[in-house]
């Protein structure tokens, strides 16, 4: 346990000081960079979660596929180097990201996360999120699911059939999520219609 504890505080720390350097670093080319650390340690969680289906997702997709969208598009974009330049916007900006940082925090320390009793969430918790390993008769009767048919039921129900089923909203919204990365990034490589070029 020692070990996953310092795995995590070291993802933790990689991930933040990455994120912080995302929107702190003037370079666009390093900043997508930093995005690509971001991506990995967030999939470094869901390796510590069990959850080694998720992890993977996340570095096909977000590291091999939108991070290289990005970086394509910021190696097509001119002045690299130099970044946006200030702007009147800038004190709006930081005003509506406080405002949104507060309400986040807010719902979080609000927010009443047992959503489940505490027998269905061992249940819950039994679901198999790992594509490696299955649950046995014994564990799970162990559990407290003793039922032959709540057995098969809890053996069945992976990862996909939650994706599929019950979250199939969310994981179409990941979809669009992706078309608008790939839109905002052709808008951002198109030619000037006033010179012709990029």
């Amino acid at each position: 346990m020692v070990v996953q504890d310092v795995v995590f505080w070291i993802l933790s720390v990689m991930a933040v000081c990455a994120a912080l350097g995302v929107v702190l670093v003037k370079d666009l080319f390093r900043a997508a960079l930093l995005l690509i650390v971001v991506f990995m340690a967030v999939a470094g969680f869901f390796v510590l979660l069990s959850a080694e289906f998720l992890a993977v997702v996340q570095v096909l997709i977000y590291v091999g596929a939108i991070a290289i969208l990005i970086i394509f598009a910021v190696m097509l974009t001119r002045d690299v180097q130099h970044g946006n330049l200030p702007n009147r916007l800038q004190i709006p900006a930081a005003v509506f990201a406080s405002l949104l940082l507060a309400v986040l925090v807010t719902v979080a320390v609000d927010t009443k996360w047992d959503f489940l009793p505490s027998e269905q969430q061992e249940r819950a918790e039994l679901v198999q999120t790992s594509s490696v390993t299955t649950l046995s008769g014994d564990v799970l009767t162990d559990s407290g699911v003793t039922s032959p048919d709540d057995q098969a039921e809890v053996q069945g129900s992976g990862l996909a059939d939650l994706l599929i089923g019950d979250y199939v909203l969310p994981f179409e919204v990941v979809s669009v999520l992706l078309l608008a990365a790939l839109i905002g990034a052709l808008a951002l490589v198109r030619p000037d219609p006033g010179t012709g070029r990029g």
